[in-house]
């Protein structure tokens, strides 16, 4: 069958073959009424471009509905693209990005942007921009009613502006304009973000030149908006969901943790309140300290004085520990943990733990506890060392009265044995002296002494009183009268008497220690401590007569040894010297010597006794003794 020839040039039928030929080539409008425009130039019948305009009319029609097809399918590919953005929702500023991008891609615009309220400020800021060249629009902040985004905010209704710098039913501001100026924007579209009732924020479109935004733009734009606002409030449930789960994570820890601590204390109170039920010593209480915190431990009184240590490491009383008294709890000093031991507002010293510094609060309080029960112990042990006083005190009381002696010597060393006091050992006794101030401090500290060094402590008379076992009374009282006085933190005076070993000489030791420390007290030597002995003639002239020998001998006993191991006559030299008043040429008249023969002699008697020996107070110490030697009868 032979093709048919086409239409003839000019004619309607060529007319709408074209017209459908470019309507299946997606050509533009103007494209489209080319064929009638043509056809009116061929002085075509009036029928013919009436029938022609009329399918270009519905060709028109055709192309448009296509078109939004085409765009709704896009539309709703980009939806889709979304939904699996949120569904993965693995990053909010990637969904909120790509709904940005997805939006200036769709409404084919030069920049899209989106921005979020910040509750604190009263404000919205920029959260995400595409397409966006200029640093401070991307930095701009928009109060709300303020520009069109303001607006859309504070209305929660999409606004559009063909050209937002001449559109006066925004309220304008420097910032904005000038960051819109900036960007070169004109035309934009801006919809609410909206969670519930609430306004989150602003999804917008814009173009560098002006444009009038087709409702089905701003259509898509809430569409994309609505996605947006899914994704926000998906993501701040999943965090608020992961915030209840770690919460919940914490507690159970904590929970653990307490448990656990719980547990640690009730075995550790069993532990310390055991050793306290048993009669348990502050070593002891120390020790097991030591080994529940695993680091060395030391209990230390009000002064510093260490009381007990245990456990392996460094461990000392820190200046700072003041501090632990004033907050009376566990605080840190210098890598050592410190905690005052309290019994009500009295402070009774302190406990010290070293060796780390990392002490969690369930330790602190642990420690803490172990501070209660060392006040409770060390309460304990000075309720049961102040009625041993008591005992030790009417002891000493007794021992130093007469009247209270007779016929009880035997009864009173039954009670000294079971103080653990040997009185068959050489006891001194010894009185001391101090401010008012500094005496109830100075009578603890004496109290405390005697019990460690086995002796007895009391008061007579308004002053401390020790009978002490010692062989060396005045190195004893010095000794005291130092420590002592770093105690009271004021001058102690001490003095001693004569060590003694009979119970009925008692009496009379303590009488020679208040003559000696009145004597002290009387010369200025306070702050200090000594014997009889010590005062030299004063101590003769104030002691008993039966340490004459005992003077003779410190005074000029060397020579008197000398003379007796040589024949030698130093001491009748000594003599003839101090009766010719200093003179050698009448001393050397007297013995009947050469004067340098009396020199000599008077240089070994200070190569003997010092060279100090011819000094005023030595001097008249040694003559007193040349004349009670004399006068003893023995003038060898």
């Amino acid at each position: 069958m032979p093709a048919e020839d086409p239409p003839p040039s000019g004619t309607a039928a060529e007319a709408l073959r074209r017209l459908f030929a470019l309507l299946a080539a997606d050509a533009s409008e103007d494209q489209l009424a080319q064929p009638a425009r043509d056809l009116r130039a061929a002085s075509a019948s009036t029928a013919d471009i009436a029938a022609v305009d009329e399918a270009t009319a519905v060709a028109l029609q055709i192309r448009q509905t296509l078109w939004q097809r085409r765009r709704r399918e896009a539309e709703l590919a980009a939806l889709f693209d979304t939904a699996g953005d949120l569904a993965r929702l693995g990053d909010l500023d990637s969904v909120l990005r790509a709904i940005v991008h997805r939006a200036r891609n769709l409404l084919n615009a030069d920049i899209s942007y989106l921005s979020l309220q910040d509750p604190a400020a009263g404000d919205t800021y920029m959260r995400v921009t595409d397409g966006s060249v200029s640093a401070r629009f991307q930095r701009l902040r928009l109060g709300m009613g303020e520009g069109l985004g303001g607006l859309v905010a504070e209305t929660a209704l999409p606004y559009a502006s063909s050209d937002y710098a001449c559109d006066s039913r925004f309220r304008h501001t420097g910032p904005i304009d000038e960051a819109v100026a900036e960007e070169g924007l004109h035309g934009i579209v801006g919809v609410p973000l909206r969670t519930g009732e609430s306004v989150i924020g602003v999804l917008f479109a814009a173009d560098r030149t002006a444009r009038d935004f087709a409702p089905d733009d701003i259509a898509m734009l809430v569409s994309l908006a609505d996605h947006a606002s899914v994704a926000i409030e998906s993501v701040r449930q999943l965090e608020e969901a992961r915030e209840a789960l770690r919460r919940q994570e914490e507690t159970a820890a904590t929970s653990a943790r307490l448990n656990r601590a719980l547990r640690r204390a009730a075995e550790a109170h069993d532990q310390l309140t055991g050793l306290v039920l048993r009669g348990g010593r502050i070593d002891d209480l120390a020790a097991q300290a030591a080994v529940l915190f695993g680091g060395p431990i030391g209990i230390y009184d009000v002064e510093g004085e260490e009381l007990a240590r245990a456990g392996t490491g460094a461990v000392w009383f820190p200046e700072e520990a003041g501090d632990a008294h004033a907050g009376r709890g566990a605080t840190l000093a210098k890598g050592l943990w410190v905690c005052a031991v309290m019994a009500g507002s009295e402070s009774l010293g302190s406990i010290v733990f070293g060796g780390r510094e990392d002490l969690g609060d369930e330790d602190k309080r642990l420690f803490e506890r172990v501070s209660l029960v060392t006040a409770l112990l060390l309460l304990l042990e000075r309720s049961v060392a102040d009625a041993e006083d008591r005992v030790r005190g009417e002891l000493l009381d007794d021992l130093l009265t007469e009247s209270a002696r007779r016929g009880g010597g035997t009864s009173l060393a039954l009670r000294a044995r079971k103080l653990g006091i040997d009185l068959q050992l050489p006891h001194a006794v010894c009185t001391l002296a101090c401010e008012p101030a500094g005496r109830p401090r100075l009578v603890a500290e004496a109290t405390r002494y005697a019990r460690a060094e086995r002796g007895l402590a009391g008061s007579r008379d308004g002053r401390p009183v020790l009978l002490l076992p010692t062989d060396g009374p005045g190195a004893l009282a010095a000794r005291l009268a130092g420590r002592f006085s770093r105690s009271v933190a004021g001058r102690v005076t001490v003095a001693a008497s004569a060590s003694v070993r009979s119970l009925d000489r008692l009496p009379g030791a303590y009488r020679e220690a208040e003559r000696c420390l009145d004597a002290m007290l009387t010369l200025g030597r306070k702050g200090e401590g000594g014997c009889m002995a010590d005062l030299g003639f004063v101590g003769v002239l104030l002691g008993d007569a039966a340490d004459i020998g005992g003077f003779i001998e410190r005074a000029i006993g060397p020579v008197l040894a000398y003379d007796r191991a040589r024949g030698t006559d130093l001491t009748g030299t000594l003599n003839a010297y101090y009766a010719a008043g200093g003179n050698l040429a009448k001393a050397k008249a007297m013995l009947h010597v050469h004067v340098n023969t009396v020199s000599q002699r008077l240089e070994r008697v200070a190569a003997i006794l010092g060279r100090g020996w011819n000094a005023p107070e030595r001097s008249l110490e040694i003559q007193m003794a040349l004349r009670l030697h004399r006068l003893s009868g023995d003038d060898r």
